[in-house]
């Protein structure tokens, strides 16, 4: 049977709790300074069974000013609310103050009961009703059941239940996210129990045993149980006033404001992009970084409210805003919110999430603003699109997207693989399940291209960039599977070559200038001539009188020729003389089985600076083998 949750509203002293216990036979005020005083302070809880047998959930808050965060809190949730208003006072500022939070929090089912009719005479009920309908043209109560009720005498009680019914009915299923999400609005010890929570279940389901986390804060937990109007269940749904008890939490680590949900799914933040309804009973503009109380759930936070596009919005205006918290908060897109002035202490506007986990904007940005607004009306492969396009090349994971989006698990899926099929998003890693857009993907490809042809252009006798100073010159947010599958796919379209640690691009050339190549020539007629005995290199560009740097270029060149072979820092060989001697060794130790430094050094009729390089090149190119004093052939492989 379809699980309903109802809100009172109203005034002060206009009936709302008393009307509770009229209908359930439950006293909402439990506080002994709420009998003392005879007003609700904290939130009251009672159930019904409906004629039909549905079940109705009651929220009962208070209608003092300085409880209007209660208020708030206890409205979240709610399917459908009964506006209390007396019958001998009428409409009164915090029944105005209800409606627009009401109307700013998205409920869009409800009712009138108008109490204490036992109080006044059918005239002065009739010039109510008028004004009451005058009150609620233009809200979403106007056109629904004013339902005149007297919880001293009964009167009109059983009507009121009947009208409850009947609207009931007609409140559609939830439709929301299944991620399992509980605004926590009260907490305490019982014994035999332990730390017990209760809240209106938002969103998904819950089971006993199930792991869970307290969001922002991120302790863990355990369900022990489930408790739905005083009776144990297995498991609670959305749309049902539920109790749950913890293995091993204590009370203090829990507090009215959090949320408890999946583990490892929210994602607390700092910032909330919002679409803002200004109200238009305010008396002046609001100005940029005004402070300001966001209400969201059962949580109160003080923040800044941020403007993007103007320096101050009108009584009655819409825009898109940036809301810096001064503590974390974990909400997902849509989520309703009321917004509180600082002081003096009212409701200004609310309106709905858009993005629960944003970068810090700039202001007056068109793409920030244009983006955010037409998050208001794309469809939700639109939503995720601007999402990962706006993650750039860092990304944005599964997780994020389901909170970004408040899409089930398997809808989410479902476009995703519609979108990866036309590779209008790249999934970059499988493990994490994080993807790119594909604007990201191939802006990267270009940035690389285009460090990569800079290098070339400026190392014109270098073969390739070294790979890890390519990555170095992406963006710091651009992590290693992002830039080796961009990467490998240049590998595979052709348009780079991989060789060893270096990258080139495939229409890269080593080309020498007429300088360079006559470069070329004196270095390597020196090093011919020279045989076994050649200078150090600082020499010969020393001799040549050549720009160092330069000639380093063309030395390298030369060594990734292999027309120079590098023994040692500083000390290279011809590649001629360098394979007539190691014929020659090898053919030595062949016949004599081993060669010492001194024979080996009669074998080059080099100097001694040069033979250890040269031994110790054998060794390290796996022709010799050192042992002792004396040097072996290799096995060669």
């Amino acid at each position: 049977m379809k699980q309903i949750i109802l809100g009172t509203a109203g005034h002060i002293d206009h009936g709302k709790t008393s009307l509770i216990k009229a209908v359930t036979g439950t006293n909402t005020d439990r506080l002994k300074e709420e009998q003392m005083r005879g007003i609700t302070i904290e939130l009251g809880f009672a159930s019904l069974d409906l004629p039909s047998g549905r079940h109705l959930g009651i929220v009962d808050v208070p209608g003092h000013e300085k409880f209007v965060k209660n208020m708030v809190a206890g409205a979240t949730g709610i399917d459908m609310v009964a506006m209390v208003i007396a019958a001998d006072e009428g409409v009164m500022p915090q029944t105005r103050e209800h409606m627009e939070i009401c109307s700013l929090l998205g409920i869009k089912h409800g009712l009138v009961a108008l109490t204490k009719i036992d109080m006044i005479d059918a005239e002065w009920l009739e010039l109510v009703e008028e004004d009451i309908h005058d009150f609620v043209a233009g809200t979403f109560l106007e056109d629904k059941a004013i339902v005149p009720v007297s919880s001293t005498s009964g009167e009109g009680i059983d009507a009121f239940v009947e009208a409850l019914d009947d609207l009931s009915g007609r409140i559609p299923e939830r439709t929301s996210s299944n991620l399992f999400r509980l605004p926590v609005d009260r907490v305490f010890t019982m014994k035999g129990f332990g730390t017990v929570i209760t809240g209106s279940l938002m969103s998904g389901k819950v089971k006993v045993g199930d792991n869970v986390m307290i969001y922002p804060s991120g302790i863990p937990s355990k369900v022990r149980g489930i408790q739905v109007h005083g009776d144990s269940v297995e498991a609670a749904h959305s749309g049902m006033r539920t109790a749950i008890n913890f293995q091993g939490l204590e009370k203090a680590s829990i507090e009215r404001g959090q949320v408890l949900s999946t583990a490892n799914v929210l994602l607390p933040s700092y910032m909330v992009d919002v679409s803002l309804h200004y109200l238009e009973s305010n008396k002046k503009k609001i100005k940029n970084r005004s402070r300001v109380r966001f209400h969201t759930g059962t949580s109160e936070i003080m923040g800044n409210l941020i403007l993007l596009e103007q320096e101050g919005l009108r009584p009655g205006e819409d825009t898109v805003a940036q809301i810096r918290l001064d503590e974390p908060v974990a909400v997902v897109r849509d989520d309703r919110f009321v917004l509180r002035s600082y002081s003096p202490v009212r409701t200004i506007g609310g309106g709905q999430v858009l993005n629960p986990v944003p970068e810090k904007h700039k202001r007056f940005r068109p793409e920030v603003i244009e983006g955010l607004k037409g998050l208001l009306s794309h469809d939700p492969e639109g939503i995720i699109a601007y999402h990962v396009m706006v993650a750039g090349v860092r990304g944005v994971s599964f997780t994020a997207l389901m909170i970004m989006t408040n899409l089930s698990e398997k809808l989410l899926e479902k476009y995703l693989q519609g979108m990866l099929s036309r590779k209008d998003v790249i999934q970059i890693d499988k493990e994490q399940r994080l993807f790119v857009h594909k604007t990201g993907f191939g802006s990267l490809q270009k940035g690389m291209t285009a460090h990569l042809k800079a290098y070339h252009e400026k190392n014109p006798l270098k073969e390739g960039m070294p790979r890890e100073e390519l990555k170095s010159k992406l963006p710091a947010t651009a992590g290693t599977r992002i830039f080796t599958m961009a990467l490998n796919q240049m590998t595979t379209d052709k348009t780079v070559v991989q060789e060893g640690d270096s990258v080139k691009l495939a229409t890269h050339k080593v080309s020498l200038g007429e300088d360079q190549a006559s470069m070329k020539k004196k270095i390597l007629g020196i090093y011919l001539e020279n045989g076994l005995q050649p200078p150090y290199f600082k020499e010969v560009v020393n001799t040549l009188d050549f720009d160092p740097s330069r000639a380093k270029d063309v030395l390298m060149l030369l060594v990734t020729e292999g027309v120079l072979i590098k023994a040692k820092e500083d000390l290279y060989f011809h590649d001629e003389p360098m394979r007539g001697l190691k014929e020659k060794l090898i053919a030595y130790l062949q016949t004599h089985g081993e060669i010492t430094t001194p024979q080996f050094k009669e074998m080059t009729q080099a100097s001694r600076k040069y033979v250890i390089p040269l031994l110790e090149y054998f060794d390290a190119n796996h022709v010799t083998l050192r042992v002792g004093d004396s040097r072996k052939l290799r096995q060669q492989r």
